[in-house]
């Protein structure tokens, strides 16, 4: 199996403020082909550190991918430094320089002199042209490895490479194929999926199983390998089948589809509405029901009713509800998803109530305290969960039990 390196090359990608997105579709589309990914760096506009990296990356790698600085100011140090790890010299080309006039002119601008910069070439390597940009990527093979050196915008790099450079790596790779298939499971802690899942991929050793914990739902990832893509699919289709099967109604994906697209899908399939109450959650369960395509036709409408006076008012709570047992209970819950299905004229309603923190918690009722309600053909019923997280993660995972409440209800048979 052929083995690669990514470099992304930036100072922006080593602060919070900008994720490297290109690696991961990167490493996605090599894998799909029986390439695996052993590293993956960013290096920040340091020419001796990137040249380092450069120069190692082909030392023990067959395939080596760079993404970004090919822009033309002072910190886009790619095309420098890349070529002095591979000792190859910077060839100026007359065309690239006319194309650059060319496009800006059409953009009805003059070029400024700077982006001179980007008409420098490797010698002797492949130019990969960009549409959708003005830096033109370049592709060279030195002693059996293969460098591709890609543009940073995932719109301009992304094009290029699978026209240009995927196809390379095809050549190469052999008859190998993956194919993936990724579980979610809620209401589990990843040991406790992996107790159940283990003694089953366990059995496929040519499968890669991977179990990770993702803020409020343990993933389980399979990627299946083999000689043809029907074989490959196969068996990443029974792994799955096994596992979906040993950990029941707590996988409530099997496709990688997320909680509140699950959850409508099963709406949409029974006909039947749904409207939510929120308090903690301040409408994080309506935003993330209505960003999936379709919802209007059984999302109703929803409530942030977060003092006390807006549960009563809206919602119909008894006074002597929050005077006895307090806004978060079971009693509330319950109350406040019964009077958002009388308001709404759903067929089910959730709620939620809770202390999502900092401050607010008591020993009987510490921060993380959550009940969610739920009114429907069900019933009417609550849940009581103590969420751990801070202000944020408790606010998620409210929202995701909840939705988790309500699938529940959707796919058990009434009593």
């Amino acid at each position: 199996m052929l083995s690669a390196e990514i470099i992304a090359i930036g100072s922006e990608l080593l602060t919070p403020d900008k994720t490297d997105t290109n690696s991961l579709w990167l490493t996605e589309k090599l894998n799909d082909i029986g390439i695996d990914v052993k590293l993956k760096t960013i290096v920040g506009d340091d020419g001796d550190r990137l040249e380092e990296t450069v120069r190692d990356a082909m030392r023990r790698s067959d395939i080596v991918i760079t993404t970004g600085g090919l822009g033309p100011t002072e910190d886009d140090i790619t095309r420098q430094f890349t070529a002095s790890a591979v000792g190859r010299e910077l060839v100026y080309h007359d065309d690239i320089e006319q194309h650059l006039r060319e496009r800006f002119r059409a953009w009805g601008r003059e070029m400024p002199e700077i982006n001179k910069r980007q008409a420098f070439v490797m010698d002797g390597s492949e130019i990969l042209p960009n549409p959708n940009g003005s830096a033109v990527g370049m592709y060279l093979e030195i002693d059996g490895k293969m460098l591709a050196i890609l543009p940073g915008p995932p719109r301009e790099n992304q094009p290029m490479f699978l026209e240009h450079v995927f196809p390379k790596f095809q050549a190469v790779s052999g008859d190998v194929f993956v194919r993936r298939r990724l579980l979610k499971v809620s209401g589990k802690g990843e040991s406790a999926v992996d107790e159940i899942a283990a003694p089953i991929y366990t059995a496929y050793p040519d499968v890669q199983t991977s179990i990770l914990f993702n803020k409020s739902e343990v993933e389980i990832h399979v990627a299946a390998q083999a000689s043809d893509p029907e074989t490959s699919q196969a068996t990443a289709d029974k792994l799955a089948e096994e596992l979906a099967a040993a950990l029941g109604n707590a996988v409530f994906s099997t496709h990688g589809e997320s909680m509140e697209e699950v959850v409508g899908k099963r709406l949409a399939k029974l006909g039947q509405t749904v409207a939510v109450a929120e308090s903690c959650t301040g409408g994080l369960i309506g935003q993330r029901l209505t960003e999936v395509p379709g919802s209007s036709a059984y999302f109703m409408e929803g409530a942030i009713t977060y003092s006390n006076a807006a549960k009563m008012r809206t919602l119909g709570v008894p006074a002597e509800i929050l005077e006895t047992h307090g806004a978060v209970s079971a009693e509330c819950a319950e109350a406040m998803a019964v009077g958002m299905r009388e308001y709404a004229s759903t067929d089910h309603a959730i709620s939620v109530t809770g202390i999502a923190g900092p401050d607010g918690g008591s020993e009987e009722k510490p921060v993380g305290t959550v009940f969610i309600g739920y009114a429907g053909p069900k019933g009417v019923k609550s849940v009581r969960l103590v969420l751990p997280g801070d202000r944020y993660l408790i606010r998620w995972r409210s929202s995701q039990a909840a939705l988790d409440y309500l699938r529940r209800q959707l796919s058990e048979p009434p009593a």
